[in-house]
């Protein structure tokens, strides 16, 4: 069993002990941390109501976290409005139109069926600054717990903001329906048996989309592994060749993270998601005339979103790994467009939270004005591989001490520190990016080069030199 606790959310398996599982102490303990965080944040003097939403994704345990969450908080005395199965960018939309407080996330992201996890939001319906989390944190370890008086309970509303969000999604103004409508698409959509198979056929067929969607039950038991990565696609692949569609829909089990397949059946590749869409807003912005255009993404994500924003004579930012990190830096140069090469497209114009919704309409707007396959799309990108090797050490301590040594071995090249070391080699195109995990003595590395055998080489070079400065 297993339970994390971070600044960005508490998440585990559930079950166990307290402290090994997530358990529903857990779930208590941080929604109440929560709300007295929420409060202090957010005074509104003698009898003032607080309002949270709350949206959760399909998973077997969701209907138990929520009864837990919910019941938490109007024993401190909130007003919930329960978005029911929503995925996670509803629900942070659901945040401003609801005119809420806050919002709690019930989900566990691309974790296996086992897992479950609270994301916490602030009043923009953003996830929370690191410091905010840790003040919770804090309450929730501190063991005091005052919850209200009976006069002063909460109470619990529901309404579905699916409509609300798909609405959202067609008013954007570079969403052009009218063009994906009369490019007459056909697609296969996976949504792994959760709350894609609500949300992404109803923006589908609004839109004028043929849908075929596999895995369409939404019980939460995941027919593959969640992640939308290729080894895990195989079965929309397959379809996607059997049944002649345009391309395939991949999404995540809360809808922030979205891959594609092409006609053909091959994989367009999650890092390519984000740089597709940013090539679609860039290339119209520059056409427009528009100037100081950026783009922002983290530092273990492909330098192929740097080269389309140089392209069209815009600037490229990195960012620390972390979806908040990444919408901070994006507010701060204040991107057209933003995310994670992980497949999380961030789009201010809507919201600054990963949106698959968003980022599949405007890619199939792009398409449409392309008039291309998406095989043939794909080739006029920049062609780049990511290769993701880790070092397992007993000694957490070691950690410090290769990232430092790695740094003054590689002086000479480009060097980022933000988060962890990334060496970005010019003359090659490549970089390589090591960074500590946040769970376990381990250093990810993440190496990228115009072929994967090259990025391959400079990881073992990378790991041969860690190898030798820890004396194995």
């Amino acid at each position: 069993m297993t339970l994390i606790k971070s600044i960005s959310g508490i998440r585990g398996t559930i079950g166990g002990p307290i402290g090994n599982g997530l358990t529903p102490i857990d779930i208590v303990k941080f929604t109440y941390a929560y709300c007295a965080a929420l409060k202090k944040r957010l005074p509104k003097g003698e009898g003032g109501r607080y309002k949270v939403v709350v949206g959760r994704d399909a998973r077997i345990s969701g209907e138990m976290v929520e009864q837990l969450v919910c019941g938490s908080l109007v024993g401190c005395g909130v007003d919930v409005v329960k978005c029911g199965l929503a995925s996670t960018p509803t629900t942070e939309l659901a945040v401003k139109f609801a005119g809420a407080d806050g919002g709690l996330i019930i989900t566990a992201s691309h974790n296996p069926r086992q897992w479950n996890a609270l994301k916490l939001l602030n009043s923009e319906g953003e996830f929370l600054s690191a410091l905010q989390g840790k003040e919770i944190l804090d309450i929730a370890e501190s063991g005091e717990f005052d919850f209200s008086e009976v006069d002063s309970l909460g109470k619990i509303s529901a309404h579905d903001f699916t409509d609300e969000h798909i609405d959202s999604v067609l008013a954007l103004e570079e969403v052009d329906a009218e063009a994906v409508r009369g490019a007459g698409f056909k697609v296969v959509l996976d949504p792994v048996n959760s709350v894609g198979a609500i949300i992404m056929p109803r923006l589908l067929e609004r839109l004028g989309v043929e849908c075929i969607c596999l895995n369409s039950t939404v019980d939460g038991n995941f027919a593959h592994n969640p992640e939308p990565l290729p080894a895990n696609l195989k079965q929309l692949s397959e379809e996607v060749v059997r049944s002649g569609a345009d391309l395939g829909i991949s999404v995540d089990p809360d809808v922030d993270r979205l891959a594609f397949i092409c006609e053909n059946g091959e994989p367009f590749v999650e890092e390519y998601t984000l740089v597709s869409v940013a090539d679609y807003l860039l290339e119209r912005a520059y056409k427009r005339g528009e100037k100081n255009l950026c783009t922002v993404s983290n530092l273990s994500s492909s330098r192929a979103l740097r080269d389309v924003t140089e392209k069209y004579s815009g600037t490229y930012y990195a960012a620390a790994v972390g979806e908040v990190n990444v919408t901070t830096k994006m507010h701060e140069v204040g991107a057209l467009i933003g995310g994670e090469g992980n497949g999380g497209v961030i789009y201010p114009e809507s919201h600054y939270g990963r949106d698959a919704m968003t980022g599949v309409a405007l890619f199939l707007s792009n398409l449409a004005h392309k008039k291309m396959k998406v095989s043939e799309y794909k080739a006029t990108l920049p062609e780049y591989h990511i290769a993701k090797n880790k070092i397992e050490l007993s000694d957490s301590a070691l950690i410090d001490k290769i990232l430092s040594s790695l740094k003054e071995h590689y002086k000479d090249e480009k060097i980022n520190t933000i988060d962890g070391v990334k060496i970005d080699f010019e003359a090659s195109r490549s970089w390589v990016h090591l960074r500590r995990s946040n769970t376990e003595p381990i250093i990810r590395i993440y190496a990228e080069a115009p072929r994967l055998e090259a990025a391959q080489a400079l990881a073992d070079e990378v790991i041969s030199l860690a190898d030798s400065i820890i004396g194995k």
